[in-house]
């Protein structure tokens, strides 16, 4: 720009000589835009992604103590509750919210993982600004209230919905708006589980599919950021503790798979009911759907004051006593049973609120029962109740949300103690396979097909065979020609065999191809003493490997006929060739199948 372009660009601006130009515009650019030219797009997104957090992280306290003020004076402050506010204050709540959700937040409605994956793979990133508000305020309200729901999964959306404003005004790409909602997804799920490793694995697992070195870097800035903000307000303590694990013996581990074994036929039976009363609910008369919410929150209000109110909320303070050994194994067992119901009428009512929390309360109530009765049949065992209620989390986590490895560390990040990884991965891993086994669709994602969408199947991606070179490569036609050959002798080679086309080994290394017509053309030229490596292109064809995926072959055998696969160990030592037509009929074979 030449200096009298500068001028006149400060004279539009409004800039007179010896004046520092405004904030809004510096050389014609805006300061955004200085921004984006300082840094490139993936750097300005790894900044953005800390304010993401940030502000996610403040939205997710300003949460907490909503629900907080809700429960206070909703339900009171009393160790005892009032039998008439445990009825009146999820009935009455569950009729304010189902108007604000029916003719206000519509968007609010459901748990907020499934609206942010459609953020990602239909609406490029696009969550309105009032479904942040709608679901702060509605499941506040709910989980105050009451009902059976947690705050995890709303403020995932809250915080995937205010990562999506931030990259709206900052006018990012179509590719990086539709990353960003799962980056702010992280940072208000970290906050909330005051788990970063968790929040990163879940959103990694269930809601993007991949990484790269970029989606990981966003993503952990986001979650580590929120996490700060979080502690700063809050507390950097997890939230539950428990003793150390110690295994005396290793015949200890049979405990924790029983209790897999049924902590993964809970999860199957909590899932199942989900699945099939969510659709039967949804298609009851729309006049209805004003009174379902409250009528689940009477029947749970119900519920809590014939001596369980322990099942309504989160659950957090009940998941406590339940591993200091506060309730008997009969009780724990009750509880685990009655809170499945509690949010099957919660979450199929339509009520706003997320499945973490009840999964997760489920799961302690279970594992602590399970627990007990094996401590009176085995008194030498060594686990605590704590540690079977957590053990119980992290399998309900796994077979509930079909999050297996997020299940692991969620449990070492809420209890802050590595030493019960053992029983964790063991009893997860059943449980898992179980779940899996008995119920193939997972909970998200029969969700996601009951209202009509079809979002990406992470487990049934991760379940999909791969289809590899090896698969589909078959050996060489005819001889393999060496470019040290006269054209001649390559010649006499290829008419003698059937092939049209031959690989050709360079020297040291390397690979290229030749047809018999070729050939022929090149004799008739009188080149047929030349070396057949002298005659060809200097453009060489590029090599596979047998393990490489398939999809990798299909970048090259539309360029090149004949494509050489090699092996790793010698790059001169050819496994098999591979064409256009083997890719097409393998991937034919694969889909009839």
């Amino acid at each position: 720009m030449d200096l009298n372009s500068q001028a006149g660009i400060a004279t539009d601006v409004g800039v007179s000589k010896g004046q520092s130009p405004p904030a809004r515009a510096i050389n014609g650019r805006s300061p955004k835009a200085l921004l984006q030219a300082m840094f490139r797009e993936e750097r300005f997104f790894l900044i953005l992604s800390v304010f993401i957090g940030i502000y996610s992280g403040l939205a997710v306290v300003c949460f907490r103590f909503a629900i907080g003020w809700c429960r206070l004076y909703l339900l009171g402050s009393g160790a005892v509750l009032s039998p008439t506010r445990l009825l009146l204050a999820p009935t009455l709540a569950g009729l304010v919210i189902a108007v604000l959700v029916i003719h206000v937040f519509p968007l609010a409605r459901g748990s907020g993982v499934n609206q942010t994956k459609a953020a990602l793979y239909i609406y490029n990133g696009y969550i309105p600004f009032r479904t942040a508000v709608g679901k702060f305020i509605t499941a506040a309200l709910a989980i105050g209230s009451g009902h059976s729901l947690g705050p995890e999964d709303p403020s995932l959306q809250i915080g995937a919905c205010l990562a999506s404003v931030m990259g709206r005004q900052m006018r990012l790409s179509r590719d990086r708006m539709r990353l960003i909602a799962p980056v702010g997804a992280a940072a208000g799920l970290a906050a909330a589980f005051n788990a970063p490793i968790s929040a990163v694995l879940f959103v990694i697992e269930e809601v993007i599919g991949r990484w790269t070195v970029g989606i990981l870097g966003s993503v952990v800035l986001s979650a580590v950021s929120s996490v700060v903000v979080m502690r700063w307000f809050l507390s950097s303590e997890p939230l539950f503790r428990i003793p150390a694990v110690q295994l005396e013996r290793p015949s200890e581990l049979i405990a924790y798979a029983i209790l897999g074994v049924v902590g993964g036929l809970a999860a199957v039976v909590f899932s199942t009911g989900i699945a099939t009363l969510r659709p039967k609910f949804k298609a009851l008369p729309l006049w209805t759907q004003y009174f379902q919410p409250a009528v689940a929150g009477l029947l749970i209000g119900m519920i809590a004051v014939f001596g369980a109110p322990q099942i309504m909320g989160a659950g957090y303070e009940a998941m406590d006593e339940a591993m200091h050994g506060r309730f008997t194994w009969q009780f724990l067992a009750l509880l685990a049973g009655l809170k499945i119901v509690a949010t099957l009428l919660s979450f199929v009512s339509g009520t706003p609120g997320g499945m973490f929390a009840p999964t997760l309360f489920i799961g302690a109530m279970l594992g602590a029962s399970v627990g007990g009765v094996e401590h009176i049949l085995l008194p030498h065992l060594s686990g605590s109740p704590g540690t079977y209620a957590l053990v119980g989390m992290g399998v309900l986590f796994a077979g509930f949300l079909r999050a297996p490895m997020t299940s692991v560390f969620m449990v070492l990040e809420v209890s802050g103690n590595y030493s019960i990884i053992l029983p964790v991965i063991v009893a997860n891993t059943i449980a898992y396979v179980i779940s899996r086994g008995l119920q193939p669709i997972a909970i998200f994602d029969a969700l996601t097909r009951q209202d009509g969408l079809e979002l990406p199947s992470m487990e049934e991606q991760r379940e999909e065979g791969i289809l590899r070179v090896e698969d589909a490569m078959r050996p060489a036609d005819g001889r393999v020609l060496d470019a040290q050959e006269t054209v001649d002798q390559a010649l006499r080679a290829a008419e003698s065999s059937a092939a049209e086309e031959f690989l050709v080994r360079l020297s040291p290394s390397g690979w290229n191809s030749v047809t018999t017509e070729q050939l022929r053309a090149m004799a008739k030229e009188g080149k047929v003493q030349a070396s057949l490596g002298s005659q060809l292109p200097i453009l060489q064809i590029p090599s596979l490997h047998p393990d490489l995926s398939l999809e990798t072959a299909l970048r090259y055998v539309d360029r090149w006929p004949l494509v050489p696969v090699v092996s790793r160990a010698d790059a001169r030592k050819l496994e098999g060739v591979i064409t256009q037509r083997d890719v097409l009929e393998r991937y034919r074979e694969f889909g009839e199948s």
